[in-house]
This record gives C-alpha cells, sequence and structure tokens, in this order.
C-alpha cells in the first residue's frame, strides 16, 4: 500500500485507490475509487470543475477499462460534490438528507462570496481563495437511500452506511468488504480539527465507533493522509473532550463564543491531548456552539458570516 501523503492517485490494494489533496485544509478533500471488473465506482468529486477533472485524468489508467458509472457523495459539502457535472452521466448516490442539503450552499453562493467586496470578501477569499466556483452547475444525486445500501461494482461489493446526521445532516462512510477499506469522508479529518457543523457529537461519535467495528486496514478520511483505526479513535476522543468540555461550561452559564476561546487556550496548552497541534484550530467555535444547540433547543447560532468570522477570529489568536 501507498502511505505517502502525496497529491494524486494512491493505490491502497484490492481495486482501490485513495485521491489525496495535501494539506487537507479548506477544501482540499480527499476522493476514493474503487475499480471492478469492467466498472468504477467514485467517492465523492472535489470541490471545483479544475480540481475534479485532474483527478478523473489521473484515474485513466485505471478507468479507461473500468469506467466510472456509480458515483457516492459522502455528504453535502461542495468539496465532496461541486465536480458532480463532470460525472453526470453516472448513477450518483447519496443518502435522502444529503441530496435534501446539498441545494442549500449552491456554488453560486460561494462564488458571491468570495467576490464579495471589503471585510466579508477578504474573509471568504482567507478560506476559500484557491478555488473557482464560476461555471460551476450544482447536480445532484439520481438516486438515494436511508440507512444502509450494498453497491455491487463488477464483482467488488460497496457497503454505503449512513452514520449522519454528525459533520452535516446525512453522512455516508463507503466500506469495501474484501479489501478491509473504507472510505469515510468527513467524519475523518486527520491532522485537521473537526468540524461539526450538524452534530449531535454523540452522533459523529457514534459513528467513529462504527468505523473501528468494521477493522478495516485502510481508512481514507475525507481530509489528510490515510490512516487506520488510531486515527479513528483520535477524532473520537477529540469530540468527546470537546463534548465533555463545552457541556460543563454551558451548565454553568457560559456565553458558547467564551467557552470556545477558552476551551481552544486549553487544548493549546495541554501537549498530553494527543490533538493540541492539530490544524485549522478555530473549528472548535463551531464545535462548541453545535454542542450548546443541542442541549438547548432556544439557542441561537450565529449565522454562517459569522460563524467565519469566530474561527478566523481564533485561529489568529492561535
Amino acid at each position: 500500500m501507498d502511505n505517502k501523503y502525496t497529491l494524486g492517485l494512491h493505490e491502497v490494494g484490492n481495486g482501490c485507490f485513495a485521491y489525496l489533496q495535501p494539506d487537507g485544509g479548506w477544501g482540499y478533500s480527499n476522493a476514493g475509487l474503487v475499480v471492478g471488473d469492467g466498472e468504477s465506482l467514485l467517492v465523492d468529486t472535489l470541490f471545483d470543475l479544475k480540481l475534479t477533472q485532474q483527478m478523473l485524468d489521473s484515474m485513466s489508467i485505471a478507468t479507461s477499462s473500468s469506467p466510472i458509472n456509480t458515483v457516492v457523495n459522502t455528504h453535502a459539502n461542495g468539496d465532496h460534490c461541486y465536480g458532480n457535472q463532470l460525472v453526470r452521466d453516472a448513477t450518483i448516490i447519496a443518502s435522502a438528507a444529503t441530496a435534501k442539503e446539498m441545494g442549500e450552499v449552491p456554488p453560486s453562493m460561494l462564488a458571491a462570496l468570495n467576490k464579495a467586496p471589503g471585510e466579508v470578501g477578504d474573509l471568504f477569499r482567507s478560506f476559500f481563495g484557491d478555488f473557482s466556483f464560476d461555471e460551476i452547475e450544482l447536480v445532484l444525486p439520481t438516486e438515494t437511500f436511508s440507512g444502509k445500501r450494498s453497491v455491487s461494482i463488477g464483482g467488488s461489493e460497496v457497503q454505503l452506511i449512513e452514520v449522519g446526521p454528525a459533520h452535516t445532516a446525512g453522512d455516508t462512510i463507503a466500506y469495501v468488504p474484501n479489501a478491509k477499506t473504507v472510505y469515510t469522508g468527513d467524519i475523518l479529518f486527520i491532522g485537521g480539527q473537526p468540524i461539526v457543523w450538524e452534530g449531535p457529537l454523540q452522533n459523529w461519535i457514534a459513528a467513529c465507533d462504527v468505523i473501528v467495528s468494521l477493522d478495516c486496514d485502510v481508512v481514507v478520511p475525507g481530509h489528510g493522509p490515510i490512516t487506520d483505526n488510531k486515527g479513528v479513535r483520535d477524532v473520537r476522543d477529540y469530540l468527546s473532550f470537546v463534548l465533555s468540555e463545552a457541556t460543563s461550561r454551558k451548565s454553568a452559564g457560559m456565553d458558547a463564543f467564551d467557552a470556545a476561546k477558552e476551551i481552544a487556550r486549553e487544548i493549546s496548552g495541554n501537549n498530553a491531548l494527543r490533538f493540541s497541534d492539530w490544524k485549522e484550530f478555530g473549528r472548535i467555535s463551531v464545535n462548541v456552539d453545535t454542542v450548546y444547540r443541542s442541549l438547548d433547543a432556544a439557542h441561537k447560532s450565529p449565522d454562517v458570516i459569522e460563524q467565519f468570522r469566530r474561527m478566523a477570529q481564533i485561529e489568529s489568536n492561535h
């Protein structure tokens, strides 16, 4: 198995490949390819058309004789589905919750935010300025499922397991039993803090337990290098820590953003925590706010622009 964390296609064994995009930060997601006899399944497209086309070109060595006829979108974030139009002739599968959520943040919205004048534009370009959202047509899944679904790809079985809501309203992992390989989508960020847009965190923790129970040799995360069950447990431990720390501060009556800043200081100052040096440190503000929202239905989360402002503020102080 190719364990190097470098840009491009990596063979992980038994017809399975990972497409990796270092450094795994905002928008630089991974994808997967399962090659069967005469056909292939693609796990996720990328954030814009240029990146997706580069990926598809790199895969042609495997897909020229086994073309991609099935695509799985693990969730609705654009860095996992905005390239769908380049594979629109395939059957595109996602969970029903993912399909519903996809239309909520169309590429045109990110294009407008990246072009916005003043502070808002500067803010979003600091996160997404590397990407071009013009000319992207949002192509939605052609088939949906809830719970579990099995797909046969040229003699290989791919099990789709819905584990959301967690990162988003609908999260799916794709498990290939005969290769002992699982593609997790954004249930796993390796080397960077996960971001819990939807939650609750308990669901995400349970999703990590599901992945561990599969006993895979190869775990391909949504962002970051290929890992194994240790990487899954590290993410679970981070989520458990944030859930505990945020819950106690909510009980004490602390404001959510104040709690996030305090927990951020606690993490960064504690080398005993395995996640103390993870990147995308500002995401703690979203994660703590999600805990507050899950504990109190009356809690009002800030709008997405304010969420990114808060993340940028914590990053700048880190």
